[in-house]
């Protein structure tokens, strides 16, 4: 059973997933982050939370949080940066700042009217990645002076 989010699962743990404080800890970060997280901050959250998890173990929770559909793993800046975030099954995108690492969400996907022309007329495109680079205000103002 992949489950749809927090509120939803309540007290419910995925199938086939065995339950252990260190899981719980990681999968209770992911259900409250307003943003994808990278692995370092999810043990630093885990940590707040008064559970300690060594980061190999926060990458290994990640890697069948993954497998289980529970989370989904997100590689920005051309790869350089992987973020993780709750599979909250919703098409998102996410505009990234190259100074600070800030991401913020988009509240629209700008291919959703996008018909791409193709060279073979019987490809069928199936999904896509955007990625959207720039600066945030916060850097935008910083960079300006």
């Amino acid at each position: 059973m992949i489950e749809r989010d927090a509120a939803e699962r309540g007290s419910e743990w995925p199938d086939g997933m065995k339950k252990t404080k260190q899981r719980e800890a990681v999968l209770a970060v992911l259900e409250r982050a307003e943003k994808p997280l990278c692995a370092a901050d999810i043990r630093a959250r885990t940590e707040t939370d008064g559970s300690l998890v060594r980061l190999s173990t926060v990458y290994r929770i990640l890697e069948i949080l993954i497998k289980k559909g529970v989370a989904v793993k997100l590689s920005i800046l051309g790869g350089e940066t992987t973020v993780y975030e709750l599979n909250r099954f919703r098409h998102r995108h996410y505009a990234v700042c190259v100074s600070c690492r800030k991401i913020v969400s988009m509240d629209n996907c700008p291919m959703e009217r996008f018909v791409p022309k193709l060279e073979d007329g019987d490809f069928r495109v199936m999904g896509h990645n955007l990625e959207i680079y720039g600066s945030c205000k916060d850097c935008d103002t910083a960079g300006s002076r």
